[in-house]
């Protein structure tokens, strides 16, 4: 890709950035999506003057494509279930943390009842 006409005179040759140089550099590296790097290479540029603009001016990039990050609610994990198949040849769906007694005595009544 050739270089921006507007960048041509911020190049390796130009030996003194001024402010406003650099905040003109800086704007077009933010549109343009690239990395450093890759904007560096393309406009012929110093890579470490870019780092080091950004850091007198204070001007952080927001991510690599040049848009605010997003976040992802993360859910937590439905609890596990445990699966007991009863004598009957029944099943009993229970919750991971149900208590071991609870679980025998729901087992011992559906062992129990021939109308369940």
């Amino acid at each position: 890709m050739p270089k921006s006409r507007a960048l041509v005179a911020y190049t390796k040759a130009r030996r003194r950035w001024r402010e406003t140089d650099a905040k003109a550099v800086l704007a077009a590296l933010d549109a343009s999506g690239e990395s450093v790097a890759e904007f560096a290479e393309r406009h012929g540029l110093d890579v470490q003057r870019l780092h080091f603009w950004r850091r007198r001016l204070g001007t952080v990039r927001r991510s690599s494509k040049g848009r605010a990050p997003t976040f992802v609610e993360v859910l937590p994990r439905s609890p596990g279930h445990v699966e007991v198949v009863l004598r009957s040849g029944r099943t009993l769906r229970a919750a991971e943390s149900i208590d071991a007694a609870n679980l025998r005595r729901l087992v011992e009544a559906l062992e129990r009842d021939e109308a369940c």
